[in-house]
């Protein structure tokens, strides 16, 4: 049978329906997401085939943002019929866990006592073993030669010598450049043609928006000294820079929300490690530093600018780009560039596992026995992460109690 054609405009609440139901139920990260999307979009509903569902996926790898995301956008983008239909994917999708982060926000300020200083750090031992697994993933994948191991050491050096966003905005451009010298050679042909209900003009406009708001949101803050705006532009810079997996957006946010004394390094360990447990996109941790940065008049307005500016970037970019998508990704000093950037972000990575990810949550070696334990978990056992959490809140527990 062939998938089926794209749903009318104005079907809509069918798509977010469908969304929210995998917002509730798809546990285990991006990856896993993008298998419950081919289940439920190529198998099931047959909305489209591999090949095509394949092209989404190798644009939304391409360029920044969270993959898993803006897959599920761009899928509502193809069933609705344009804009409407994938935000209402993206709303879907986004909603139980940026809710569920919210809910922890609230709960969070008000947390005492020896138990819960014992689930906050065992929470912060989660971060430790979810951010070395995917640091040992990425550079299996993404650093698998010696020319890429010295991209990625070179970003390691960049982001030692040049603190916070500039770093690493620095790190990943050196690795694009190295990447499209040092990375030549045979790479896989892309697949089937890319069809998308957009124009080219709506698409320039999107990608129009997303370089003004980049370049314009930082000026606009420090002109306007006004806190919303400010943390507006923090996040919409972190999420514009998120090359190589939703894990990336740890050390950008570090740099922009604990490095700035909005939010202590603790709180924001602890909040990454319960977002490990939740299903849905793991940026809906956006909601509970905005929640807990104060720089808003309610906890509600700084959860819904940072989730909003966080996600925005990304989706700016994936729909701005699918009308040109199939002629860019034909040449080969693009995928080039794009090995040399990812292999940049394994550096970053390894970098923020280090410093902050470490050295804020590993005290003695009780604290890296239960990192390592969740480490051998996820890696060699492949535990689902909320089991993970679970465990090491409960060593937390013991451990404060000791």
């Amino acid at each position: 049978m062939p998938p089926h054609p794209a749903a009318p405009a104005s079907s809509v609440w069918p798509i977010f329906w469908i969304f929210l139901k995998l917002g509730l139920t798809s546990f285990g990260g991006p990856i896993a997401h993008l298998a419950y999307f081919r289940n439920e979009f190529v198998l099931r509903r047959q909305w489209l085939d591999d090949a095509r569902y394949g092209d989404l996926v190798a644009l939304c790898q391409f360029l920044p943002g969270p993959a898993s995301s803006q897959v599920g956008f761009a899928l509502g983008v193809l069933r609705g019929g344009g804009l409407r239909g994938g935000l209402a994917a993206w709303i879907g999708f986004t909603l139980p866990s940026a809710l569920l982060m919210f809910a922890f926000a609230l709960g969070a300020a008000t947390l005492a006592g020896p138990t819960a200083a014992g689930v906050v750090h065992g929470l912060k031992l989660v971060a430790v073993a979810v951010v070395a697994q995917a640091v040992w993933g990425m550079a299996r994948t993404l650093t698998p030669d010696r020319r890429r191991i010295a991209i990625a050491l070179a970003a390691i050096a960049i982001v030692v010598l040049v603190d916070g966003p500039a770093g690493q905005l620095a790190a990943i451009t050196a690795g694009a450049g190295a990447g499209y010298w040092l990375c030549r050679g045979p790479v896989a042909q892309p697949g089937a043609e890319l069809s998308m209900p957009i124009g080219r003009h709506a698409g320039i406009a999107a990608l129009v928006l997303f370089g003004v708001l980049l370049l314009g949101l930082p000026l606009a803050a420090g002109v306007a000294a006004y806190s919303p705006l400010a943390l507006f532009d923090a996040f919409y810079r972190s999420g514009a820079l998120v090359f190589g997996g939703g894990h990336v957006v740890l050390p950008l946010l570090q740099a922009e929300a604990v490095a700035s004394g909005w939010i202590p390094n603790e709180t924001f360990l602890a909040g990454y490690g319960l977002a490990q447990a939740l299903p849905g996109p793991l940026f809906a941790f956006a909601a509970f530093l905005g929640a807990q940065a104060g720089m808003t008049a309610s906890t509600l307005a700084g959860a819904a600018i940072a989730l909003l500016a966080l996600f925005l970037p990304g989706l700016l970019l994936v729909y701005g780009m699918l009308p040109f998508w199939d002629r860019l990704r034909r040449h080969a000093a693009t995928r080039h560039a794009m090995m040399g950037a990812n292999a940049a972000v394994v550096g970053i990575l390894a970098a923020a596992l280090a410093d902050p990810v470490w050295t804020g949550a590993v005290f003695d070696m009780r604290d890296a026995g239960i990192a390592l334990a969740g480490f051998l978990l996820l890696v060699v056992w492949k535990a689902p992460p909320w089991i993970v959490v679970i465990l090491s809140a409960a060593a937390g527990v013991m451990l404060a109690g000791a």
